[in-house]
């Protein structure tokens, strides 16, 4: 017998969010993903909020790598790693993920959020200071406190790309045996990219060990997508890079921490995530590394994507917008409440263009937005009808005159 209560209280909370107009509601695709996509009830239309930046997601040679696998290997693991779930096909994506992070080794997680989570809780201890990013993701939010509670360490937050903040919190944690900086890379609703090198200048003065998220930057920043260090051409300085699968790699599923062999070793041997959990599936394992591959031959892919979103921002700001400043493909369009940026995506979607709103708790109150995405994949022809659909949209809520 249900819950009454339990239940009532849930219908009520969701009431509320409707009549609050913060209520999100699921778009279902009936395509693969892509440029553009079919939507129930919709038809075709153009997507500006997918994480498929280079376009790989439906790529011939992706897809085919995962149907291989899966008569190869079959649709799972069926156990975790260390007990029967460990194939072949993982040594060599995560030889080939190692490579591409520029570290000695690497470990695939069945999600990067697990990766994340693994992290903080196996290598920080009673005794060592976690210093992290006030903006960072939400995964990593989370593994510093699941660490707190399992493994006792300490944690201080710094102030967004602050690097005075940072170094007083380095400053102040002296006593600690072992100070951990976490950075996102790319942050994600903000398209910003982490000071990676004055981050790194830090940790050299301070001894500390540097963790970076570079689930949005991987396959995007660098000549060759080889992400944040890349970028800033400090490939091979950065202690452990955590990244996803799910992204410009395939946009399937799993995720990876690259570093040193014993410090990914110790992951295998400790971490609950990899310990409980199925191992990454044959068919996303061999999706993934085809994608690798297709990064690797391509980078073209890269450029182009570095092209349409430069061209995107200036043209949404063209057209009236003031999008945040950044060198990334995420465009962020900040219009101040939750229930205008919910109200912006569904009056793009009535203009045939797929771009979501973002609001409270996902991003601070009174800083609402409206994320665009850009795929290396878009035509010139796209874009510009996702502008004008911008200036029909925004005209009709009341950001433009």
């Amino acid at each position: 017998m249900l819950n009454a209560a339990f239940t009532a209280a849930a219908d009520a909370e969701i009431a509320q969010l409707k009549a609050d107009r913060v209520y999100k509601r699921l778009n279902h695709l009936e395509s693969p993903q892509g440029a553009r996509v079919r939507m129930e009830g919709r038809g075709e239309v153009i997507v500006l909020s997918s994480n498929n930046y280079l376009g790989l997601a439906n790529h011939p040679t992706v897809v085919d790598a995962g149907v291989d696998a899966l008569r190869q290997y079959g649709a799972g693991t069926a156990s975790v790693r260390f007990i029967c779930g460990t194939f072949a096909l993982h040594r060599v994506l995560e030889r080939e993920l190692a490579e591409l992070a520029g570290t000695p080794a690497a470990l695939s997680y069945v999600s990067a959020w697990n990766a994340n989570e693994a992290f903080t809780p196996t290598h920080a201890g009673p005794d060592d200071m976690v210093i992290s990013d006030e903006l960072n993701h939400a995964s990593i939010i989370d593994s510093i406190r699941l660490a707190k509670s399992i493994t006792k360490c300490r944690s201080a937050v710094y102030k967004h790309s602050d690097m005075d903040d940072l170094k007083a919190k380095l400053e102040g944690s002296r006593d600690a045996r072992r100070r951990f900086i976490w950075t996102d890379g790319v942050f994600s609703m903000e398209g910003s990219i982490a000071k990676l090198p004055e981050i790194l200048e830090l940790a050299r003065e301070f001894d500390a060990v540097v963790i970076m998220d570079d689930s949005h930057a991987t396959g995007v920043l660098g000549a060759t997508g080889r992400g944040t260090a890349e970028h800033f051409g400090v490939i091979g300085e950065v202690d452990v890079i955590t990244s996803t699968l799910g992204k410009a790699l395939g946009g399937a599923a799993g995720g990876y921490v690259a570093g040193a062999e014993s410090v990914v070793d110790l992951l295998t041997q400790r971490s609950r995530p990899q310990l409980f959990s199925n191992a990454l599936p044959p068919t996303v394992a061999a999706s993934s590394l085809a994608a690798v591959r297709v990064l690797r031959a391509e980078p073209e892919r890269v450029t182009r994507l570095r092209e349409n979103a430069n061209w995107f921002r200036g043209a949404i700001r063209e057209a009236g917008f003031a999008p945040l400043e950044g060198e990334t493909p995420i465009v962020p369009i900040i219009v101040g409440e939750t229930a205008l940026a919910i109200q912006m995506s569904e009056l793009l979607l009535d203009q045939g263009v797929f771009v979501t709103g973002f609001g409270f708790p996902v991003v601070p109150k009174g800083e609402a937005r409206v994320r665009c995405q850009v795929s290396a994949d878009h035509t010139r022809d796209d874009l510009e009808q996702v502008v004008r659909a911008f200036q029909v949209a925004g005209k009709k809520a009341g950001l433009l005159k």
